[in-house]
């Protein structure tokens, strides 16, 4: 699954100042941060992926989508959801998860960074809907 984490990073590491931190006392899975807050959790080949969305947002993907499950730890009260990425992943799901990632960060980024990506500047050029 090393498409999984290749995908994973481009996806993450286009973000204005995101970096990759790979945490030792989790064994060393990675984490996607941007200036210090996490906005991506994955274990170290990206077939399990965690990533913020807003509340209703995250209700609704756990409602309607067969691999989103509620965080845990507590986290999914708080909007995280837990994405299982074994098997196949098609290019299409591969633009949704692009998406929420990119969800994700707007929602842990200082506003002045995530207002890049709202505003279609991030690298890539790869805007959401705001």
């Amino acid at each position: 699954m090393a498409d999984n984490m290749r995908r994973l990073e481009e996806i993450s590491l286009s973000l204005p100042e995101a970096q990759r931190v790979d945490i030792e006392a989790w064994d060393g899975h990675p984490t996607f941060r941007v200036r210090g807050k996490n906005f991506v959790f994955c274990n170290a080949d990206a077939t399990s992926l965690t990533i913020k969305l807003s509340k209703p947002e995250a209700e609704a993907v756990v409602a309607t989508e067969s691999r989103a499950t509620a965080a845990g730890y507590g986290l999914g009260r708080h909007g995280w959801v837990a994405l299982d990425l074994s098997g196949k992943i098609e290019g299409e799901y591969w633009d949704q998860l692009e998406e929420w990632i990119y969800t994700s960060y707007t929602l842990v980024a200082p506003k002045k960074l995530a207002r890049i990506v709202l505003d279609g500047d991030a690298a890539g050029g790869n805007p959401i809907d705001s």
